[in-house]
């Protein structure tokens, strides 16, 4: 080979590394922001990125991912969002109280959320047929089934007359939670303790109260710290040997008596489509 062509070839090697770098800015990257921790529920992920591919975006390939999880210690939220803000990712997917810390954190950055409450009377949007600002998503209304779920209970323990509900005070929509509960005790005429929990070490005390209360029964109020901890709140029912009920089925796997609810695995999802289907996203303008 001559000298100048092993140059020319040895200059065209070195601009490589630039040319994948170049090509690599232009993906668009998704902050995924979550309470959960990465070695909870694979499926949910799962399900996040089949609405991913449903849009046409394949992690690895036209897009990336950026993960920020709290790992049931909310606190961890806002600094998390913070970094993701910094890295100026395209479009951030939250759960939640997530999506507090997210909106807290940016009005430009587009966030697609998921909750169980009204997102509306928590605030996240001004209203569901023109959202505003730079939220949209996805809601089960799960908030507003605390009332069945008592009723539910109530129905398999028909002479209690006392019953607990798990609220943790931080979640988006707890006010009305509570309110809801409060109503349906009322209605049937049962007598209602509500205790709180929004951190690890207050579940064990918490459950412990029911019996303290000597509650008949306990309902958990949906919330995403409370699906992190859905298994243990399940184990310490049984250990306790409370009838409990919440949403979903982890719980009864843990050891709850009952789930009455919907699909997570289906809002998860619905929060891949609406991540990149929403028009919101526009990869020509974040991508990177």
């Amino acid at each position: 080979m001559k000298r100048r062509e092993f140059i020319t070839l040895l200059g065209a090697a070195a601009a490589w590394p630039l040319a994948a770098r170049a090509q690599q800015r232009t993906v668009p990257v998704i902050g995924f922001l979550n309470t959960r921790g990465p070695s909870e529920d694979a499926y949910l992920l799962t399900a996040f990125r089949q609405g991913l591919t449903e849009t046409g975006h394949v992690e690895g390939s036209n897009v990336n991912i950026e993960y920020r999880w709290a790992e049931g210690h909310n606190d961890r939220l806002p600094e998390l969002a913070a970094d993701l803000v910094r890295r100026q990712v395209s479009v951030i997917a939250a759960n939640s109280q997530a999506t507090v810390a997210a909106k807290a954190a940016t009005t430009t950055i587009p966030i697609v959320f998921i909750t169980g409450a009204d997102p509306v009377q928590v605030g996240f949007v001004t209203s569901l047929r023109q959202p505003g600002g730079n939220l949209t998503g996805v809601t089960s209304l799960d908030t507003e089934l605390g009332g069945k779920r008592l009723q539910m209970l109530h129905e398999l323990l028909p002479d209690a007359g006392t019953v607990a509900a798990l609220v943790n005070p931080t979640f988006p929509g707890s006010d009305i939670q509570k309110s809801d509960l409060q109503a349906a005790a009322s209605a049937l005429g049962l007598r209602l303790h509500i205790l709180y929990a929004s951190t690890a070490t207050e579940i064990d005390a918490v459950i412990a109260d029911v019996v303290r209360v000597h509650a008949d029964g306990l309902v958990i109020a949906n919330d995403p710290f409370f699906n992190s901890w859905s298994e243990r709140i399940g184990a310490l029912a049984f250990r306790y040997r409370v009838p409990a009920i919440y949403e979903f089925h982890p719980f009864v796997a843990g050891g709850g008596l009952m789930s009455y609810g919907g699909s997570i695995a289906e809002l998860y999802r619905l929060l891949g489509t609406y991540t990149c289907g929403s028009r919101k996203f526009d990869p020509a303008r974040f991508a990177r």
